[in-house]
């Protein structure tokens, strides 16, 4: 009954944070982390980057085949993030430490969340501002496996940097590429191999869910009122979390 119910929620997740840009690892990680599945950060943290690589992905190059994705806008925000993000993976944090982290992040990216995006007024940041943003970002995302979208995103819209076609299109690839470092890292450190009989079935359901998202977008979904939604649960989902670890 369990398995059941992480498929279904990971295909919900996956459908509804696709369609907004994100690869939803903050809710994977979210459910998976609550005290009842009984489950370790060995098993949780490669399963939450497996998730984001496989809905990302398809995110990212629906988004280059519509010439979202620039190369000379997105590369200073990856420069550091990609390393910084190894190095978070790498880093291995006691249990209590990791869930207390990834429980205050969560709380976090629940106001982030909530935030209403700015309107549009394209504005130029420095490449200090850009690669400490992917930098600290990256670190993070590393550190508690989360693709690091759901803040880079919010700030940008914050700073006024882009259009909100081009922010979702440059979360897309941050969270991919941000994912796949910091799963190096994990395995480089010599992390638990992935339990496949676990996680399979949650791959194929964000798979199916990414898909059908990142194509539906927000012709069907409200962003604003997915965005707050999901903030409430992930923001009762960290205090439970939070509740349970300190």
């Amino acid at each position: 009954m369990e398995s059941y119910i992480l498929i279904s929620a990971f295909f919900i997740i996956a459908l509804v944070y696709s369609s907004v840009g994100f690869g939803g690892g903050s809710s994977y990680l979210a459910l998976l982390a609550q005290p009842f599945f009984l489950l370790l950060p060995e098993t949780i943290k490669p399963v939450g980057l497996l998730c984001n690589i496989v809905v990302v992905t398809g995110g990212t190059i629906i988004f280059y085949r519509k010439g979202e994705l620039i190369w000379k806008e997105i590369w200073p925000f990856l420069m550091v993030s990609v390393p910084a993000a190894f190095v978070g993976g790498y880093w291995r944090l006691k249990e209590s430490a990791f869930f207390i982290l990834l429980g205050v992040t969560l709380v976090v990216a629940s106001v982030f969340l909530w935030i209403k995006p700015q309107a549009i007024v394209s504005k130029e940041l420095s490449l200090v501002v850009k690669s400490g943003l992917g930098g600290a970002i990256g670190l993070l995302s590393g550190l508690v496996s989360i693709g690091g979208g759901i803040f880079l995103a919010p700030i940008l819209h914050f700073l006024k940097w882009s259009t909100p076609k081009r922010i979702s299109a440059l979360a897309s690839a941050f969270i991919l590429v941000n994912s796949i470092s910091g799963l190096v890292g994990y395995f480089s450190a010599g992390g638990r191999a992935v339990d496949w009989r676990f996680a399979l079935p949650l791959l194929v359901a964000v798979f199916a869910g990414g898909q059908i998202g990142s194509r539906l977008g927000s012709q069907v979904f409200n962003a604003l009122y997915i965005r707050r939604i999901t903030a409430v649960v992930i923001l009762i989902a960290a205090v439970n979390i939070l509740k349970d670890h300190l």
